[in-house]
């Protein structure tokens, strides 16, 4: 059973308190990717064996294969698929940067220009479920920043294929290239390439703990976009919220994995009592129902606070990854939320709205990342480049004060490359 907590009576600590797995798979990844690095293709292909009971014989999805798996998917859910993209397309558009440039009177040219990374590299899991929202969440936004070349990495089933829904998403994305390969060893090939698969500059996308530690080892030789950790939500609600809700919401993300974590803060304790219930009562009815028990009894909570401001006081400290606002005029509150991946507002915003539809991306930062990092978006694909220009007498004017502050700082070749251009002048 969910555990109540009264905020205030109890250590900060135990309120506070994160799951942390205790699993250190460091130098298992440390050896899939070395392999990896040595024997390519081959190395896949035994990892494929080893880890998805998959014999295959080419990582990359076929063209075939990928209009085979097209045609079997049900007309409604690919029309469903086709919305979905729609909507992340149009909320993504508005992310698009301009690069600016700047003109001085004294003929000073400054600026930004935004140059789109050319090979994006997304992970999409297997595993217990199959996950097309990722497809779509990770690979619109690239495609907008004008990605040339977007491959997905993703785990084959035992007979060899993927998922059907995962490659109907991918040809309603855009997807380039699409290979069978998961765990560290797929992340291993992104970072430095096979006979088969191209080397990207970007990985993103969520994965298990093999995964994560992979792209915290390549990151360096790539980038990555965040090493996220189990899924969590927290549920502000006031005592007028609907328990049933309440309860569904929280189970949304509990039936994810047996690490995610949910979490109920709220001024009633009638409620939370209400929403420990109902808790209990939907648990038996999911088909998952022994991961999200595990995930509930063993990191989920409800906090119970004496005021609203220590409701969003103790939700700001969490820094939930997904934060749903349960009140009448969530829009009032909004402003006062500081740390949140994304937030759903009001009573019938349920977070998987923006798992699978809504628009908004669910790459989001977890572990408490959202104090200092954002939702994955267009952003994550481009770089910025600056430039700057001077003519010989905007350079005469601030020459000396460029050498002397060099000097301050114990480099002299920097100041004279400053000043060389000075005495060239004269």
């Amino acid at each position: 059973m969910i555990r109540i907590m009264q905020y205030g009576a109890i250590s900060a600590d135990e309120i506070f308190a994160r799951n942390e797995s205790e699993l250190d798979v460091s130098d298992i990844v440390t050896e899939i990717i070395a392999d990896v690095r040595k024997n390519g293709d081959a190395a896949l292909m035994a990892y494929a064996k080893k880890f998805d009971k998959a014999d295959i014989t080419a990582l990359e999805v076929s063209q075939e294969e990928i209009d085979e798996a097209f045609a079997s998917v049900e007309p409604e859910f690919l029309e469903i698929l086709r919305e979905a993209a729609a909507n992340i397309r149009a909320f993504h558009e508005n992310q698009v940067r301009q690069g600016f440039r700047m003109e001085r009177a004294d003929g000073v040219i400054m600026g930004q220009k935004i140059t789109p990374i050319e090979k994006a590299g997304l992970y999409v899991p297997g595993g217990t479920a199959a996950y097309p929202s990722t497809v779509l969440m990770d690979s619109i936004p690239a495609k907008i920043a004008g990605c040339k070349e977007i491959c997905i990495a993703t785990p084959p089933s035992a007979n060899g294929k993927i998922n059907p829904v995962i490659l109907a998403a991918a040809k309603i994305a855009g997807v380039d290239r699409i290979f069978k390969m998961g765990g560290a060893q797929a992340i291993a090939a992104l970072a430095y390439g096979t006979e088969s698969v191209p080397k990207v500059d970007k990985i993103v996308g969520p994965g298990n703990a093999f995964v994560a530690e992979a792209k915290r080892q390549v990151f360096g030789r790539v980038s990555i976009d965040m090493i996220a950790g189990p899924s969590d939500i927290l549920v502000i609600a006031d005592g007028k919220s609907n328990p049933a809700y309440v309860a569904a919401d929280l189970l949304s993300q509990a039936e994810h994995d047996k690490m995610a974590t949910a979490v109920l803060v709220t001024d009633s304790m009638a409620l939370a009592l209400q929403v420990q219930a109902e808790i209990e009562k939907q648990l038996a009815a999911l088909p998952r129902e022994e991961i999200a028990r595990a995930s509930i009894e063993n990191n989920g909570k409800i906090i119970v606070a004496e005021d609203f401001e220590d409701v969003l006081a103790v939700a700001n400290e969490i820094a939930p990854e997904h934060l749903e606002l349960c009140v009448d005029d969530p829009f009032a509150y909004l402003d006062k939320v500081q740390n949140a991946g994304s937030v759903f507002l009001g009573r019938h915003c349920p977070e998987a709205l923006g798992d699978y539809f809504a628009g908004p991306n669910h790459t989001l930062p977890t572990a408490g990342t959202a104090r200092f990092s954002s939702p994955l978006s267009v952003d994550d694909f481009i770089k910025k480049t600056q430039f700057t220009y001077y003519t010989p007498e905007a350079l005469a004017e601030v020459g000396r004060k460029v050498a002397y502050f060099a000097e301050k700082e114990g480099l002299r070749a920097h100041a004279r490359s400053a000043v060389i251009r000075l005495e060239g002048e004269k």
